[in-house]
């Protein structure tokens, strides 16, 4: 058993087994999953756990190259999009319309279902490397 950090066992898992340039999804309640991307679904209720909550657990045990948001983030969730940006400050950003976006999470090695219920609560993670 774990001490501290993420203890959810899919989660710590899928963080342990990324390799360099393989990316991940935190993902809104609504975002739609592809059927072969495996998915780990945190959510509870709308809100619990929220986008933010699970962004913070997961940077803080996986080295983060770069993360892609969708364009629309900015005039759909501005206030998100700013904590968003305070979490990953340091960390270079790419943005991409939500269709395009809805269309990169097939590439994903899996997405992290949230009961976050705000627009455009997504983020793709691209995996770094320690050294």
């Amino acid at each position: 058993m774990r001490n501290e950090g993420i203890i959810n066992p899919d989660l710590c898992s899928l963080i342990a087994g990324l390799g360099h340039t393989e990316s991940i999804v935190i993902a809104d309640a609504g975002l739609p999953i592809p059927q072969h991307v495996k998915c780990i679904d945190l959510s509870l209720l709308y809100g619990t756990p929220g986008f933010l909550d699970v962004l913070k657990a997961v940077k803080n045990e996986l080295c983060i190259e770069s993360y892609i948001i969708a364009s629309e983030m900015e005039s759909n969730n501005p206030i998100l999009l700013s904590k968003t940006r305070e979490i990953m400050e340091g960390i270079p950003e790419s943005k991409l319309s939500h269709s395009a976006f809805k269309q990169k999470t097939a590439d994903a090695k899996a997405v992290i279902r949230t009961g976050e219920n705000t627009s455009y609560a997504n983020i793709i993670l691209k995996a770094g490397v320690v050294f």
